[in-house]
């Protein structure tokens, strides 16, 4: 066992906690906590300036607005969705009694196959939920056609899609609402939070209705709404964030470069092209571990656990791996190849404004001397057992 240091596959980026300190004294000075106070208020127009947006509802978190982004939609019937993401992306379907209909992703971007989607269209289709995976902008203009040819709501699950541009515009622009992720692990958070961006004044005082109980005024309430609103002390603290995430960002296109450069030409190691024309955020360095690498993937994963480093296997399971999900017809493996194969294959490596670049050497070389372990004759029966990787929780 390494006994250097663990390396965390991610690490909060925080501030300095002595400028946190006067954002503190105005809450306990004016008792406002939350109920869309000053704080609230300055972090929706700075947010909105800063991603380059209209407008924009903060949340508690992104499943909330996950969860309101359908129902100010009104959506129902079957919404057409990833595999690969993190559950909240189908749970908010659930939640909101809609039938999820998951389709297979494009092997090079990992984000939803256009054509996957449109053959995957029922007359009970109500909705597409694509995720931008890894914030790699999807096909955002073919999923929008597909959309417009046969009268779908587009909702992007953008978690991951913090300040990312393509071709100079936010990618959060695009579809009917993007919903953003604020929670301690993303590139921008607030500890936990999350945002609807909308497109027009009226769609944004819907969502503000419905994340405050359907509340007008004092005395009139207009919807079934629930309780999503963002405290002061987090959106506070989103304010000094707004600070210092442009050099969060710039030390992450560092960290990921540097891989690049280490693991570029590794036999066996697939890192994902760049998307063109984009201005990435860095959010998370996926490498997929392919059949002529020395050791599978879950192999190399433990030898990194075994040397104190914490990658991740995201996303496996597929989501539709789980039990909510694989009673559902899309959810076959058979219906999901591109999917099923990458979720074998993926580790995330660790990458955050903190980590040095002795770090990332560190996690490099252990992918680049991977321990090949020859097997003995009374373990060639149990290692073929265990050839096809496990996929259940």
């Amino acid at each position: 066992m390494d006994n250097k240091s663990p390396i965390f596959v991610t690490q909060p980026d925080l501030p300095p906690l002595e400028e946190f300190m006067p954002y503190l004294q105005q809450i306990w000075d004016s008792k406002v906590l939350t109920n869309g106070g000053p704080f609230h208020k300055q972090l929706e127009a700075e947010l909105a300036e800063y991603l380059g947006v209209k407008y924009i509802s903060l949340f508690t978190n992104a499943t909330i607005a996950l969860v309101t982004a359908l129902q100010s939609l009104r959506i129902s019937g079957e919404v057409i969705t990833t595999p690969y993401s993190f559950v909240a992306t189908a749970h908010s379907l659930l939640w909101n009694g809609i039938k999820p209909v998951f389709v297979d992703i494009d092997p090079d971007t990992l984000n939803l196959d256009p054509a996957c989607i449109e053959a995957a269209i029922t007359p009970q289709t109500t909705a597409i939920m694509p995720v931008h995976c890894y914030g790699r902008p999807c096909d955002v203009e073919a999923i929008q056609r597909i959309a417009d040819n046969y009268n779908l709501r587009v909702i992007y699950d953008a978690a991951h899609a913090f300040g990312v541009k393509q071709h100079g515009q936010s990618v959060l622009q695009h579809g009917d609402l993007s919903i953003l992720s604020f929670h301690a692990t993303k590139v921008f958070n607030t500890f936990e939070g999350g945002a609807i961006i909308s497109p027009d004044a009226r769609t944004k005082q819907h969502i503000d209705h419905l994340k405050n109980f359907g509340f007008v005024n004092e005395v009139t309430v207009v919807a079934t709404g629930i309780n999503g609103k963002m405290s002061e002390l987090n959106a506070a603290l989103g304010l000094l964030q707004l600070q210092h995430v442009g050099k969060a960002i710039t030390r992450r296109k560092e960290i990921d470069a540097l891989y690049r450069s280490l693991l570029g030409e590794v036999k066996g190691i697939r890192l994902l092209a760049p998307a063109e024309d984009t201005e990435a955020n860095c959010s998370y360095f996926p490498i997929l571990v392919e059949a002529d690498y020395p050791v599978s993937r879950d192999a190399l994963y433990q030898q990194m656990k075994d040397a104190g480093i914490n990658g991740r296997r995201y996303f496996y399971p597929l989501i539709s791996d789980f039990p909510m999900y694989r009673g559902l017809p899309s959810a076959s493996p058979s219906q999901l190849p591109v999917a099923k194969s990458t979720s074998s294959k993926v580790i995330c490596l660790p990458i955050y404004p903190a980590l040095g670049d002795e770090d990332v050497v560190r996690v490099a070389d252990v992918i680049r001397n991977p321990q090949v372990l020859q097997p003995t004759a009374s373990s060639i029966t149990s290692t073929t057992s265990q050839a096809e990787p496990h996929h259940h929780a």
